[in-house]
């Protein structure tokens, strides 16, 4: 039998384990065309929770009683399509089923010998990928500038602080735990970094770690952190708004500091952006991402759990920040 999770109810506020539902189902098989893929590793990214509401966004809503779906690698065990045979690994937006089948389209074949395959969901993935091309597009880094990073040992936040060490710049990274301060400082080279939940006044301690200003604000959290780091804003400075973690549980709107003063006073471009849209850049931004991890420049953290029926909780413990870079299950 196949295991497969739905949702089961919108969340209000944190999603609960009662919001999504774990059924079984025959294992199909494929026809002519199709490919019946293994499931290896599922990717719960923070993101997920928008799509479990029903508003309108940049991508659907998730149908009730329907699989949850999200980056996947997966191996090909029956092939009946000509671009794919049995052993192929695959990466690609599918339901969350430990097995299923596949037209091919979608799919994109990924390399086992060039890098872990979990990597594929991270650094060699959308992760970074949102962390290159935000970085690189929006924030524009030059040398010698200071970039401020929130969410820092996250997935993307981490890949961030790691390229913008590589283009010459002061980093400051701010997360929720001491251990993941040293974790920015050791493993990912920032410069500095920051605990927000043991920090009293953030303004003042963002000014100490930023002697010179704030050059580039790479936004993974939004709320009173984001606030924070705008009062030191730079001339000209830039803004990439990748998420807004903090803020995706409220069941009220969020009030917090007028930002309109502060970018007209500075000449400050804030920009939010879906990595989606920049399609076409993908085949070169991977290809410089794995330049850098081949040459030693750029590692990651992931944090792994086994068994698909623990993907649900998994997803929940995002937004407690129990994962140090990618949060990744195994099956």
């Amino acid at each position: 039998m196949n295991k497969v999770i739905l949702l089961n109810n919108r969340p209000v506020g944190l999603p609960q384990l009662t919001d999504f539902k774990i059924i079984e189902e025959n294992i199909p098989e494929p026809a002519d065309g199709e490919v019946l893929l293994q499931t290896l590793y599922i990717s719960v990214d923070p993101y997920l929770r928008g799509r479990m509401s029903d508003v309108k966004s940049y991508v659907p809503s998730f149908e009730l009683n329907k699989p949850i779906q999200s980056l996947i690698i997966a191996k090909v065990t029956t092939s009946h399509h000509p671009d794919f045979e049995a052993g192929d690994f695959v990466a690609g937006q599918l339901p969350w089923k430990e097995n299923q089948l596949s037209n091919g389209k979608g799919l994109s074949k990924v390399n086992p010998n060039a890098a872990p395959l979990s990597a594929y969901l991270g650094l060699l993935g959308m992760t970074g990928l949102t962390a290159q091309i935000g970085l690189t597009q929006i924030g524009k880094p030059k040398e010698g500038e200071t970039i401020v990073v929130s969410g820092a040992a996250g997935a993307v936040g981490s890949i961030v602080g790691q390229i913008g060490k590589i283009m010459g710049c002061h980093v400051v990274g701010i997360a929720g735990t001491d251990e993941k301060v040293a974790l920015l400082k050791s493993k990912f080279g920032f410069d500095d970094a920051i605990n927000y939940k043991t920090t009293t006044n953030m303004a003042d301690a963002i000014g100490k770690s930023c002697p010179n200003g704030v050059d580039i604000y790479f936004d993974n959290v939004g709320g009173e952190i984001s606030d924070a780091v705008m009062t030191h804003l730079n001339k000209y400075a830039r803004v990439p708004v990748c998420g807004a973690i903090s803020l995706y549980n409220n069941t009220a709107e969020a009030k917090g500091p007028r930002l309109q003063p502060i970018l007209v006073k500075n000449s400050v471009l804030m920009q939010g952006f879906i990595v989606s849209d920049h399609a076409k850049e993908f085949p070169e931004a991977i290809a410089q991402l794995l330049a850098w991890y081949k040459a030693g420049k750029l590692t990651y953290a992931e944090t792994i759990v086994e068994g698909f029926k623990n993907t649900s909780q998994t997803f929940i413990d995002l937004f407690s920040g129990k994962n140090e870079g990618k949060m990744i299950v195994k099956i």
